[in-house]
């Protein structure tokens, strides 16, 4: 198992080092310069070039910056916030994000599998189908539009909670987007429980713990929800990556400070660096969930473990 750790961290890392340069190469063919200006002359913009080293070859810039990112150094904003480390800009909007879409990969997560469990109990009864009806709605309806609704009744009419975001009154303000941002995770979650538990409760080894007597929640939890975790996590990570990257539109509604509208806004103003500490970060995030996702499979599952072990 340890040797499978390492070889997959290895593995993570180099993907990482390919999709940085696949990064940087994009860029250097994107149309535009962070230097748009019309005021700008010809002599201007090339010294510009030449202060922030956009003049060098593509290749000497590329191994500079990885040297200067493994020692914590993004390089600076050019446009947005001139001259400002992005490291420190990203910082500071990558904890909102990150908060929010932890907050709702939690509370979808509990939902979901509680509503899972409760529609495989209740199987082809009125409470399996309004289960069923919840997960289908929460697939269908758009989060975005889930916001708005939140944000126009309980933020505007009741007055709940903040429409907008306020830093001081940061866990307030993230309770809107959290719920938003969850449905899509608690039906998606709901849905493959539900399947999942039927398949499992109807295997011989449930037949007979139930023959010897355990108990209904006794048996689910830590006899058939174990076996049926393995496609439920599987699932998990893609899901947790989506809302800690693609919550740009719930960012915008809320007017939350997060990474995605800085990743916009950097787009938008070929903003070189901080479209790259951006995009890499929505990578690592990505690589980093779907390895903790691979290792878990070990843990759950003994017999993954061993043949991990035996590779």
């Amino acid at each position: 198992m340890t040797t499978y750790i390492v070889k997959r961290v290895l593995m993570s890392l180099a993907t990482l080092l390919v999709i940085l340069f696949v990064l940087y190469l994009m860029l250097e063919f994107m149309p535009g310069s962070p230097f748009n200006d019309e005021k700008l002359t010809e002599a201007q913009r090339a010294l510009l070039y030449a202060k922030y080293g956009l003049d060098q070859p593509f290749m000497t810039r590329f191994v500079l910056y990885v040297k200067n990112m493994l020692s914590g150094d993004l390089g600076v904003s050019y446009v947005i916030n001139k001259n400002f480390a992005v490291a420190g800009m990203v910082s500071d909007r990558l904890s909102v994000s990150i908060r929010i879409g932890l907050q709702a990969m939690v509370l979808g997560t509990a939902v979901g599998l509680l509503l899972g469990i409760i529609a495989a109990l209740k199987h082809n009864t009125w409470i399996d189908s309004l289960c069923s009806f919840i997960s289908i709605l929460g697939v269908s309806v758009p989060s975005y539009v889930i916001a708005l609704g939140l944000a126009y009744y309980v933020g505007y009419k009741l007055g709940w909670f903040p429409i907008i975001y306020n830093v001081n009154k940061a866990g307030a303000s993230t309770i809107l987007p959290t719920i938003a941002l969850s449905l899509f995770p608690c039906a998606n979650i709901a849905r493959f429980t539900r399947s999942e538990l039927i398949d499992v409760l109807g295997q011989d080894y449930i037949l007979l713990a139930e023959a010897k007597g355990i108990k209904n929640w006794k048996l689910i939890i830590r006899h058939a929800l174990r076996n049926a975790l393995i496609p439920i996590i599987t699932v998990m990570g893609p899901l947790l990556v989506g809302l800690l990257t693609g919550s740009m539109v719930v960012e915008k509604i809320f007017s939350i400070p997060g990474i995605g509208s800085l990743m916009v806004l950097a787009i938008q103003n070929n903003d070189y660096n901080v479209v790259i500490a951006c995009a890499f970060i929505y990578s690592a995030l990505y690589i980093f969930t779907m390895l903790i996702v691979d290792i878990l499979y070990g843990v759950i599952d003994p017999r993954i473990r061993v043949a991990k072990g035996a590779n």
